[in-house]
């Protein structure tokens, strides 16, 4: 449903590579729906290309009836391929252009008339060059050929016949070369209505009803013969005479059969039309109450478990996502965390409920507290804003001893910028909380709190290593846990 339309094009011309008649025949018969059925751009883009069906030599050699078929394929694709041809000359479909008084082919100049009507003529040659009998109609793939290609020629010949009619409302105005042209083109015109009534009662003969063949009404022989003394007398030829009002009587007889061949060809063309809409719309119902009894069997169809949108009962219920390793603020003692409102950010995929970690799962708790604290790839989280507390006094306890730190001086640019100092490992193997020592730094014994100075932030040095992360996280803890309890005895 989402190919473009030369993907869609380029797909069809492969599959008439193949080498069973029967794949190929679909491929051509799939191509002619959609050229008169589908999108216009179908037809465009076929126009718009250098070749198209390349089958002139097509032969399916596995059977008696591949070489039937193949030469109805080989007939066929040249009827598509003109017909694409047609539409390049012209930048329109004469199957769909407007008929009538007011239509296109009636309303045409004689310049562009005499240059159209030759290609109708074409178009039409090669698809009566088709050429079936009934009896060769022996599958389904060659009728449904044939059914397209007997739509296609009521249409094709609707258009043919109007422009037959503008052609000889024009005829004695016309200039002498003109004239000359334009009585060619109307004995093609009868000769092709010979071959148009015997492809007809092929249709009939196959089981096509008889109301929706056309009737064909011809033009009186007189009014040939009219033509051609008009085109002598302009070449200066001695020509028996005859009055204008002979003349204009003969033509609007023949223009008036004419015209109850057109309203025939409408007729059909339209009943066909309702009837093809009429069972599109059955189609679509029958579809519809198809997909309604699979959502009454198993409503889940109209969603996933993974989806967070249910559509049950007919209502769309969104349940809002909170983040579930975000810290609130309410922590009391040293740090502080400012923590932007969750109310309005949504619902976990997982269905885990808010404030809690993953249960019987230390490590993914802790690799996503990383991604919360802002600690993964030397990236900060930007909805939490860390501030230095005022001063206060940590008193009270039995064992309590206040810690001083040793003198030094310390550069700014090498200040951790986070709670604790990030671990380093010594060369030992062991963990210490400080830099180590061949940077110069102090090694400390006990965990201290060291402040940066107010918006400074620097990169985790551990933030490409997720299990240093899940480590340090884990002192962390330690660490922050032994703090809260000496606050709370002091």
């Amino acid at each position: 449903m989402n190919v473009n339309i030369p993907q869609l094009a380029d797909t069809l011309f492969e599959r008439t590579a193949n080498t069973s008649w029967v794949v190929v025949f679909k491929s051509l018969t799939a191509t002619h729906n959609l050229m008169v059925y589908g999108n216009e751009r179908f037809i465009q883009y076929l126009a718009s290309r250098n070749t198209l069906f390349n089958l002139s030599n097509f032969l399916d050699k596995s059977g008696l009836q591949g070489y039937d078929m193949s030469t109805f394929i080989r007939r066929y694709s040249r009827y598509l391929n003109e017909k694409a041809v047609s539409y390049r000359q012209v930048a329109f479909d004469f199957t769909k252009v407007k008929r009538g008084s007011d239509g296109v082919m009636r309303t045409m100049s004689t310049e562009k008339l005499l240059k159209t009507v030759p290609i109708i003529q074409n178009q039409m040659d090669v698809l009566l060059d088709f050429n079936v009998n009934a009896n060769e109609l022996t599958n389904g793939v060659i009728n449904a050929a044939f059914m397209l290609l007997f739509k296609d020629a009521i249409r094709l010949f609707a258009a043919y016949n109007e422009g037959i009619i503008n052609l000889l409302e024009k005829y004695f105005d016309m200039k002498k070369v003109q004239c000359k042209e334009g009585l060619d083109v109307y004995k093609k015109f009868l000769t092709r209505m010979t071959r148009i009534s015997e492809f007809l009662k092929v249709a009939e003969q196959v089981g096509i009803d008889r109301g929706d063949i056309p009737d064909l009404s011809q033009a009186p022989s007189s009014l040939l013969d009219a033509l051609e003394q008009h085109l002598a007398s302009l070449e200066g030829k001695k020509v028996k005479d005859s009055t204008a009002a002979s003349r204009a009587s003969t033509l609007s007889s023949a223009v008036s059969s004419l015209a109850n061949t057109g309203m025939s060809l409408t007729r059909v063309d339209e009943r066909e039309r309702q009837a093809a809409l009429e069972e599109e719309q059955a189609r679509l119902k029958a579809l519809k109450e198809q997909r309604l009894k699979e959502l009454q069997r198993n409503p889940a169809i109209a969603t996933t478990d993974s989806s967070p949108v249910s559509t049950a009962g007919g209502t769309v219920n969104s349940v809002p996502v909170i983040d579930l390793f975000s810290t609130p603020n309410v922590l009391g003692g040293i740090l502080k965390p400012t923590v932007t409102s969750l109310t309005n950010q949504s619902t976990p995929l997982n269905g885990q409920q808010p404030h809690k970690l993953v249960s019987n799962d230390l490590d993914s708790s802790l690799a996503n507290l990383v991604g919360n604290l802002g600690m993964s790839n030397g990236t900060a989280k930007n909805d939490l804003h860390w501030s230095q507390p005022g001063e206060r006094k940590l008193t009270g306890g039995t064992n309590w001893q206040p810690k001083t730190a040793p003198s030094t001086t310390w550069n700014p640019a090498n200040m951790a910028p986070s709670v604790v100092a990030f671990p380093a490992t010594t060369p030992t193997g062991m963990m210490a909380y400080a830099m180590p020592p061949q940077m110069g730094s102090m090694m400390m014994t006990q965990p201290g709190l060291l402040y940066s100075q107010p918006g400074i932030r620097q990169a985790n040095p551990f933030g490409t290593n997720p299990g240093a992360q899940v480590t340090e996280l884990r002192i962390h803890t330690h660490n922050w846990c032994q703090i809260r309890e000496r606050e709370m005895l002091a």
